[in-house]
């Protein structure tokens, strides 16, 4: 990998860090004691971070296209912009409508500057090679949560929570800001891309079927985000096992990670995210039969490898099979479901772990076998032979 790549990868990985650290990672940390000073329900809290994810996923589109015109760093920029703009009317709220708002324009900023713009930024500089910089700035915001969380609870410790979400909003302006807008490489073909950028994705069979292995795969991940300590406990771990295994799924994914920037490098990118469907599952009949400690930590692992590997797919596979024409759009289209529908997946596990208990697991496996089947329902493309003849 040459130098610049490197250099774009850091400087993406940092900026992206700190996004989802600052932002989709805050309520985690902060929701219990902002609720109670802002004097709401944390189930209203969680209730309005829920709809800042289906903004983003709403815009996610139409960010695409911007993308797709006229390169990531206006849209990325912007991101970081709206981030401060919404730390700093946190950190003022006394009541539900400006924290309400801040969360809006959160949502606003989240369908800006996470995931989706930063693939499709990295789509339009290197085409189809870009997987391996998507690889690169996963496995560093892989680290979002294992920096954000002591960050943010040292700093509400410290000097409050207000005064953490300014301080996050000055990360934004002092860091994010010039990643994104200064040190993050400029396309050099934008007047030979505009009119490309401007015509119709059709969502065609492989489009559907990738809409439903990601979406399925991402409310898996949304509610083992929100409620793994507690099925490990169902499971007959106990509290500190559970918290234990809940620790081992970041270094997980970013394991995961290395395998895919190195042996699962040679594989086709849609074989790497069938491998990463399965993973939950294996996890799951593992726990379901033996139970306990040592199973919950196997589970966790497991589970947080495939979720590593899914969040690289989500970006390499549509890249990999499409190219990069349109790439930025089409990610948008593709990331719309996801973030629907992991935007309730919290309040559909936690009713279904009172029904069912660890049972929940069940449901969870038999939706990542059905986005193990729609994977496995798109053809790999045929290389292309050399003529011989």
């Amino acid at each position: 990998m040459d130098r610049r790549r490197l250099a774009t990868i850091l400087v993406l990985g940092t900026a992206q860090t700190l996004a989802w650290g600052s932002t989709y990672y805050l309520p985690a940390v902060l929701a219990d004691e902002m609720a109670r000073d802002i004097g709401i329900s944390t189930n209203l809290f969680f209730g309005t971070f829920s709809a800042s994810l289906i903004i983003s996923a709403v815009i996610g589109p139409k960010v695409g296209r911007m993308i797709d015109r006229a390169g990531g760093n206006g849209v990325l920029s912007a991101s970081n912009l709206l981030f401060a703009v919404a730390l700093v009317l946190l950190s003022q709220a006394h009541s539900f409508l400006p924290f309400a708002v801040a969360w809006m324009l959160m949502g606003v900023g989240m369908g800006l500057g996470l995931y989706d713009a930063a693939f499709g930024a990295l789509g339009r500089l290197y085409g189809k090679d870009a997987r391996g910089a998507i690889t690169g700035i996963t496995l560093l915001a892989g680290f979002a949560s294992t920096i954000a969380w002591p960050l943010t609870a040292w700093g509400v410790a410290e000097i409050g929570w207000r005064e953490t979400c300014l301080m996050w909003a000055a990360a934004h302006i002092v860091i994010g800001l010039p990643c994104n807008y200064l040190l993050l490489p400029r396309p050099t073909d934008l007047a030979a891309t505009i009119k490309a950028a401007d015509e119709p994705v059709p969502f065609d069979r492989t489009m559907v079927l990738l809409g439903i292995a990601f979406a399925l795969a991402w409310v898996v991940t949304a509610g083992m985000a929100a409620h793994l300590p507690r099925i490990m406990e169902a499971a007959g771990a106990s509290p500190t096992q559970a918290i234990a295994a809940g620790a081992l799924i970041g270094p997980a994914q970013v394991a995961a990670r290395m395998l895919e920037a190195g042996p699962l490098r040679r594989l086709h990118p849609l074989v790497s995210g069938r491998l990463a469907t399965t993973t939950h599952p294996a996890g799951t009949l593992v726990l379901l039969t033996f139970g306990g400690g040592l199973a919950a930590s196997a589970f966790a692992v497991l589970h947080g490898m495939g979720n590593g590997v899914l969040t690289i797919a989500r970006g390499t596979v549509p890249l990999a099979l499409y190219g990069p024409k349109n790439y930025g759009y089409r990610l948008g289209l593709l990331g719309a479901p996801p973030r629907f529908l992991s935007a309730g997946a919290p309040l559909l596990f936690a009713l279904l772990i009172d029904r069912l208990g660890a049972g929940v697991l069940l449901i969870s496996s038999a939706l990542c076998v059905v986005a193990f089947l729609a994977l496995l329902m798109i053809r790999l493309p045929v290389p292309h032979a050399s003529s011989a003849d």
